[in-house]
């Protein structure tokens, strides 16, 4: 019971204290979704550094000593508590924060996340120790029930009932408990000194191939895990919490497998993951063929195989016990391994999102490579050989059909590149002497602008920035009669300055230089300008907040269209900022266009707690003039300036008695989710 105990309580805390410090650090960097892939490598691999800790110390200390080296690094970790990162740690400008990010989580919760990531593969060598005979890999599954009910309960319990300092508070309690009973589940392993060791002393350590293919499949696992989670947030539904989805399956696969081993069976699995693996070839090389929820159970489901197949494996191969750790220490390998490609590597040599075809391929090549190394395997029994021909021909055909459809996407799009904010492209359609021809610029599934090709219309406003929409009526009611002061939170293409005019300044901030680069290279609404344009790099509010006043006419926030939704600059502490910066007269223009989020009842909490007039402008768009539809907000402290005849008709956003102000301290997405 106390092992269980333990073990339970480390998962859960460990997978809780993710997405908690995750959030906590996500304003800092621009909110974009890499900031959780980098949190993803670093507890990859402090879970490596914590195997490798228990894998020592079970292998190279008495269990005395064990029990003092443990005991005592417990009680040095509730030193750092609370687990809270200082502002210090705020970055300075928008270079690739992967470093930093890091650092700060290092320094911050780095090691009571290391001490968690120990207990697990320590208290099951320690119970099997005190327990000859008894199998402690159930205690591994229990481990990641734990983990899994931790992800689950912190987006639907934790963030929306409880600030995000208090859980920062609540969960160094909850870490003070397990550093207790840590003490305790060492200490009482004292008492199991040489209990058992006689009996296996004969057993050889597993072959080093075979570790290898352990840390062959982890890191399969890992890798499938992120690019699937990278493919469905950005280039199929990009919905807040999806990333929840994906991750929880891959903890159940590993529950299922390790559980007992009547969950998985090769005779199944086998053609099961091959034919998941040829639907998401499919799916990613032709989207039109499936809708967005068809495509997001499809990739939901082929990973959750994939996935019960390597976890499958990996049971099936589990050690004896003495040998558990190193066990272990081989599946966190794989899974840092895992981490880093997707984290680290892939945005430094791929201009596209390409882990995903990779580890498709890479998937299809490692299970034909574990079933041929084991003549147990279905396909040594299949007559004829018809069973590797069968396996074979689809890891072919998938490949080629992956590096076909990849050459495609060179070849049609002019420009790609990606950097740790996503992935950019730019295509072009039609001739450029057509009137009707453009230049489209995106970024997974969220478009950034549009340009029409044609000479004559390079100044004509497009996408967001029609005549009818929240921004160009703010333009053009506020003082056209002299120059103007404008504020804009993201470049994109640039559109919105076809609204610039000579005399006029437009201050832009961006923290993702290759949008810039973008911005300047494939469309020419920076250098057509006739404005004074003046870029600032970094975080919008971090920038403002450094700033002195700036005196906008208009400040324009257009940041609110993806799934990672930048909630620090939807607190009140944000509008506050931004009227600080706007004249006394100013306005403000908040784009919400979303299909996922409806953003209306957050704005009307944010003028009513500020004192503001509020107004929602929705614009249907215009398809043949390049106009899309949006909803805007705006905002000002000027009581007269809605009554003008261009704003007739429209009505204030909508109000929700569920939805509260939102603070720094305090957001809920799930209350506005559509």
């Amino acid at each position: 019971m106390l092992h269980a105990a333990t073990i339970f309580l480390s998962a859960f805390l460990l997978f809780l204290v993710q997405p908690m410090i995750a959030k906590l650090i996500l304003p800092w960097f621009g909110g974009t979704a890499a900031v959780w892939t980098t949190c993803m490598l670093f507890f990859q691999a402090a879970l490596l550094v914590g195997y490798l800790y228990a894998h020592a110390v079970i292998t190279r200390l008495t269990p005395r000593h064990q029990s003092l080296l443990h005991i005592g690094l417990l009680a040095v970790s509730l030193a750092v508590l609370p687990v809270a990162p200082v502002e210090a740690w705020k970055p300075q400008g928008s270079d690739a924060p992967i470093a930093r990010i890091l650092a700060l989580l290092a320094v911050s919760v780095g090691l009571p996340y290391f001490l968690l990531s120990t207990t697990g593969p320590l208290v099951q060598a320690w119970y099997a120790r005190a327990n000859p005979g008894a199998s402690p890999y159930r205690l591994y599954a229990l481990s990641n029930i734990g983990s899994m009910l931790a992800l689950l309960g912190y987006p639907f319990l934790v963030e929306p009932l409880i600030a995000t300092r208090r859980q920062a508070w609540l969960w160094s309690v909850g870490y003070a408990g397990f550093a207790a009973l840590g003490a305790v589940a060492a200490w009482a392993s004292r008492a199991a000194q040489g209990t058992g060791e006689a009996a296996t002393e004969d057993i050889g350590a597993p072959a080093f191939s075979e570790r290898l293919i352990w840390c062959a499949l982890a890191a399969c696992a890992s890798t499938l895990l992120l690019a699937t989670t990278t493919h469905i947030t950005q280039d199929v539904a990009p919905i807040p919490f999806l990333w929840v989805l994906p991750l929880a399956l891959y903890l159940l696969s590993f529950i299922l497998t390790f559980e007992r081993a009547g969950w998985y069976r090769r005779g199944l699995y086998l053609p099961l993951t091959f034919l998941a693996l040829a639907a998401m070839t499919l799916s990613y090389t032709s989207n039109e063929l499936f809708g967005v929820q068809a495509r997001l159970f499809l990739f939901s489901g082929a990973l959750f195989l994939c996935c019960m197949t390597c976890h499958g494996e990996l049971a099936a191969m589990r050690p004896h016990p003495r040998h558990l750790t190193a066990f272990y220490l081989m599946i966190s390998l794989g899974g840092a391994l895992g981490g880093l490609f997707a984290g680290v590597i892939a945005p430094h040599v791929f201009s596209l999102y390409l882990e995903l075809p990779v580890a498709i391929s890479g998937c299809a090549l490692l299970v034909l490579a574990v079933h041929w190394r084991d003549r147990e395997s279905p396909l040594h029994r299949t007559q004829n050989g018809w069973g590797w021909v069968a396996a074979a021909a689809c890891t072919l055909g998938l490949t080629v059909s992956l590096v076909w459809f990849v050459q495609k996407i060179y070849r049609d799009y002019r420009v790609l590149s990606r950097n740790f904010y996503g992935a950019l492209r730019t295509i072009d359609f039609g001739d450029p002497s057509d009137r009707m021809s453009v230049r489209k610029f995106t970024h997974g599934a969220i478009n950034h602008g549009e340009q029409w090709l044609m000479p004559a219309r390079r100044r004509e406003p497009t996408s967001y920035f029609g005549p009818a929409t929240g921004i160009a009526k703010a333009i053009q009611e506020k003082d056209r009669h002299r120059p103007q002061r404008i504020g804009i939170t993201g470049l994109g293409a640039g559109v919105m300055l076809t609204y610039a005019r000579k005399g006029d300044y437009y201050r832009v901030y961006e923290i993702n230089p290759a949008v810039v680069d973008f911005a300047s290279r494939e469309f020419t609404f920076l250098k057509d300008s006739p404005a004074e344009v003046e870029i600032v790099m970094g975080d919008a509010r971090l920038s403002l907040e450094r700033e002195p006043a700036q005196n906008f006419d208009v400040l324009h926030l257009d940041a609110f269209s993806s799934d990672s939704v930048p909630v620090h600059l939807l607190t009140r502490e944000a509008f506050e900022l931004y009227f600080r910066h706007l004249k006394p007269d100013g306005v403000l223009v908040l784009h919400i266009s979303n299909r996922y989020l409806n953003m209306q009842p957050v704005a009307a909490r944010a003028a009513e707690a500020l004192g503001k007039q509020a107004l929602l402008v929705e614009d249907f768009g215009d398809e043949e003039a390049g106009y899309f539809g949006t909803d805007m907000v705006l905002m000002t402290a000027n009581p007269g300036f809605f009554d003008r005849q261009l704003f007739m008709g429209c009505k204030p956003p909508q109000t929700k008695p569920e939805v509260l102000l939102w603070t720094d301290d305090y957001s809920n997405l799930f209350r506005v989710l559509r």
